[in-house]
């Protein structure tokens, strides 16, 4: 097959082991960020797969209707960038390993990176120290505070894992199902979504970003926290309504974030208020990027690949599109 590769901004792919799976397809690899439909239909027009980097970029109507050769897109994970629908009125198949029974060790690896980060301030104690100024500051311990965890998935419960490692008391808050699962877990249920953000020192969000979570943390959400608190953010930033975290942050509750994602990615603009305030740690949405989570993705993404090129696909999100014309006539 003519296989692209899309935003695979350091060329990182072809340095993974599993890149040997691809032998035997063209592949063409894009190392920039391209959402405009004309620049991406020009670049695809001719190929027959497309491997997707999780979400870095939208696959709408308006470009799949402009892809004739289009057969397969290939990715692991939720797929909120996808227009399925249109991909099965094109008979374009979307194969995606939801991966159950995985979290991403790499994300709450991350997530808790950052809130040590945070807490002790290193970001700011290494500029002091690079300033020739030594100490700058200082910051609060974790042990003995309420680590508050609103998603208890996948992630979620790594990340309830190392706060109770740290001595931190766990509390979160979900979905019913959640909470029967967190509370055999030996942590506690919140009482209340006012509890735990007014009770929280640490709050982190671990949902997927689907129509119902989009906006569910609300500027009154924000509002109830304390002072001293911080807000994690490794999930995704459309779960906190837009342009409300900068409006809390600027009027002191919480007191800090720590945030991974952003509501415009690549974020490139260095005067963005979440970039310039100083009680804001900052990491370019690199949760899920490590060498060893990246091998076992795309481990996936590539046999997808391979078992569509076979006439055997694997992890078909969209089944339908397998029996449409459009898929009939290129078989």
């Amino acid at each position: 097959m003519k296989v692209a590769i899309l935003d695979d901004w350091f060329d990182t792919l072809r340095t993974l082991d599993c890149f040997g799976r691809l032998a035997g397809h063209e592949v063409t690899i894009f190392h920039d960020h391209i959402q405009d439909v004309d620049i991406l239909a020009g670049r695809l027009r001719d190929h027959e797969g497309l491997v997707l980097i999780r979400e870095r970029t939208e696959i709408r109507a308006p470009l799949l209707a402009r892809l004739p050769r289009l057969r397969l897109i290939s990715q692991r994970s939720v797929f909120p960038h996808i227009d399925v629908e249109a991909c099965t009125r094109a008979g374009i198949v979307v194969s995606s390993n939801l991966h159950a029974g995985s979290p991403s060790y790499a994300t709450a690896e991350l997530t808790w990176g950052l809130v040590l980060a945070a807490a002790r301030q290193i970001p700011r104690q290494m500029a002091s120290l690079r300033a020739g100024t030594w100490q700058s500051g200082v910051g609060h311990t974790l042990r003995s505070k309420t680590l508050g965890i609103y998603g208890y998935g996948r992630i979620g419960a790594v990340v309830a894992g190392y706060g109770r490692a740290f001595g931190m008391h766990v509390q979160v808050w979900g979905r019913p199902e959640s909470l029967r699962r967190a509370v055999a877990d030996g942590h506690m249920a919140a009482t209340s979504r006012a509890e735990l953000f007014g009770t929280s020192d640490v709050l982190t969000l671990h949902m997927r970003l689907v129509a119902a979570t989009r906006g569910i943390v609300t500027a009154a959400d924000l509002a109830l926290m304390k002072p001293t608190a911080l807000l994690v953010n490794t999930s995704r930033a459309g779960l906190v309504e837009p342009g409300a975290l900068v409006a809390a942050l600027r009027s002191g509750r919480p007191g800090g974030a720590a945030l991974d994602v952003f509501e415009e990615e690549p974020l490139r603009d260095p005067d963005d208020p979440l970039l310039t305030m100083p009680g804001v740690v900052c990491t370019p949405h690199i949760g899920y990027v490590t060498r060893d989570e990246w091998e076992l993705q795309f481990a996936d993404v590539f046999d997808q690949i391979n078992a569509y090129a076979a006439g055997t696909p694997i992890n078909i999100v969209n089944p339908e599109a397998l029996r449409s014309a459009r898929h009939d006539e290129r078989a």
